[in-house]
């Protein structure tokens, strides 16, 4: 081998290793810097000093930590407790009968994704809040604000989240398994019990856990209509925003961070425990219609997606009447948001703004990171760092999150101090709050290509870049538009990431939400809220045609 061949080789690997190490460093300020500067910030007394585990100590006593921790613990539970077997007969009924309108009810059952977690509480009061219009439907006595309308906000919030695992776990059958059971005289109930049960148990136990977690963390819902019921999420804003005292702020994020943690780990176990049902020899379980029980999945499905209609339809209802309930007749004054207090139309602009940039800056950062960690061995020790801290963000919740970039960013001898308060740090915070699920997509359509295309590329000499913008991005060109389409639509309805970070100038449509809210103009809320449902579904459309269209291609050119 020539000496300027071996140089240029030698380039080479340092260009992929040096953007190995941009993309490690990216996640190291990005994930691990917030977080420990919440843990030093928990440390520290308002004043500065330090003060060890006396935040710790001095929060428990405070007279209501431990009911706000009581009811985040009993909601969380109840929602969970409500939500699994909803989202199991959902994916059971999609999965396992023949019913007409699958890929339609597959569709009505991820609405809420399109939607800011504020939205069923907004619904919730226009149907039961004072002036309600099934408020009578409530036992007398028994209010929306308060627990029983963080529970009914939070299962349509969380049901999406718990059906897309389930899905994933009932996909995974032997037929053989049944038709072994059914020769032996097994009847429903007892194949239930005895095949179905052991195969979807750890998918089970795994959309619990994101349930509970996802309660647990969640800020929209019991801010908008939590009344004086008290939660975590909530204390923690009030802590902050309310008092200024940062470290008790800081204190009650490092203990939302146990759920999540608790979660994570649990879910590793259980995802690689999954895999070790399957096996080479399994046959696909395909559903045999069946008259009875095809009429039972449909009407499950369509009492399921009639109540997920009816939250989104009430608010944009909302949005369209003049004065609930005392004058009915349709207006689109609502939308006027620069007549209400909140951030006005600037606020849906930043939004778009924030979606495209963190759209784009996530597929380069994702996909780019991804392929290098599987198909090129450049820089062991960044690549370790990068397979880390690409999967800490998915255990670490929004509002924790946004509370550590607070602290990262605002700290004056911080050299990035001047990302603070602008649209650069809403764009990395959200790109890296929605980091590990895009990676995970990215690294799953990697790993269906064959390692091959490298090594021939390697052996004739053709620099990896090449080999990445005319073979990888192509194949791959459905699973970027996926990464793309998530990011856009989570940067759309983001809420807790973004709570403590913004500005004036760089309000969210998501926070604009709220803001009305507080400001008693509720029909406004809903406007903005339909309007930021509006244009997720539109994105999702566009994508999915583009991605229909490129998946053709993208076969074409794998054959």
């Amino acid at each position: 081998m020539s000496a300027g061949l071996t140089l240029k080789l030698d380039i080479r690997e340092r260009l992929a290793g040096s953007i190995s190490y941009l993309i490690a460093a990216f996640l190291l300020i990005g994930v691990a810097g917030p977080l420990l500067a919440i843990l030093g910030k928990s440390l520290l007394a308002q004043s500065g000093e330090f003060t060890g585990l006396s935040n710790f100590i001095e929060i428990t006593n405070v007279a209501g930590f431990w009911p706000a921790v009581g009811n985040s613990l009993w909601v969380s539970a109840l929602t969970t407790v409500i939500v699994l077997p909803l989202a199991y007969v959902f994916a059971a009924a999609l999965s396992r009968s023949a019913m007409p309108g699958k890929a339609v009810f597959r569709y009505l059952a991820l609405i809420p994704l399109l939607a800011p977690s504020l939205l069923p509480g907004i619904s919730l009061v226009y149907l039961f809040g004072n002036q309600g219009l099934i408020k009578s439907w409530l036992p007398l006595g028994v209010g929306i604000y308060g627990p029983l309308g963080i529970v009914l906000g939070e299962v349509f919030y969380t049901f999406p989240h718990a059906l897309m695992i389930l899905l994933t776990a009932l996909a995974i059958a032997d037929a053989r398994l049944y038709e072994a059971a059914t020769a032996l005289g097994a009847g429903r109930v007892r194949q239930w019990f005895t095949v179905t049960l052991p195969a979807v148990r750890y998918g089970l136990i795994s959309a619990a856990f994101v349930v509970f977690t996802l309660v647990m963390t969640d800020f929209g819902v019991p801010k908008l209509i939590g009344g004086q019921f008290n939660v975590l999420a909530v204390e923690a804003y009030k802590q902050v925003i309310g008092q200024q005292n940062f470290p008790k702020g800081a204190v009650i994020g490092l203990l939302l961070l146990f759920p999540a943690l608790l979660s994570f780990v649990v879910d590793y176990f259980v995802q690689k425990k999954q895999k070790a049902l399957l096996t080479a020899r399994a046959q696909p379980l395909l559903a045999k219609p069946a008259a009875l029980r095809d009429a039972a999945a449909f009407l499950c499905c369509s009492t399921i997606s009639l109540w997920l209609l009816v939250m989104l339809g009430v608010a944009v209802a909302a949005s369209l009447i003049t004065l609930w309930p005392y004058n009915l007749s349709l207006t689109l004054a609502h939308f006027d948001f620069e007549q209400m207090d909140g951030g006005g139309w600037l606020a849906y602009f930043n939004s778009l703004k924030l979606a495209f940039w963190t759209a784009i800056c996530g597929v380069l950062l994702v996909f780019i990171g991804a392929y290098l960690n599987e198909k090129l061995k450049v820089a062991p020790l960044a690549q370790a760092i990068l397979r880390v801290l690409a999967m800490l963000p998915m255990a670490v919740p929004g509002l924790v999150l946004g509370l550590g970039y607070v602290f990262f960013f605002n700290y004056p001898q911080n050299p990035m101090h001047s990302l603070y308060g602008t649209m650069g740090i809403l764009v990395l915070c959200t790109v890296t709050h929605f980091y590990t699920t895009a990676h995970l997509t990215a690294t799953t359509a990697l790993k269906q290509m064959d390692a091959e295309f490298e090594a021939v590329a390697a052996s004739l000499k053709v620099p990896f870049w090449t080999t990445f913008s005319r073979v990888t991005v192509p194949v791959c060109l459905p699973a970027i538009l996926d990464i793309a389409r998530y990011y856009f639509v989570s940067a759309m309805t983001t809420v807790s990431a973004v709570i403590f970070l913004y500005t004036p100038d760089t309000v969210l449509s998501s926070l604009a939400v709220l803001n009305m809210d507080d400001a008693g103009d509720t029909a406004a809320a809903a406007a903005m809220a339909t309007l930021v449902v509006m244009t997720s579904a539109l994105v999702c459309l566009l994508f999915a045609i583009a991605s229909a269209l490129l998946g053709k291609r993208s076969q074409a050119w794998r054959k």
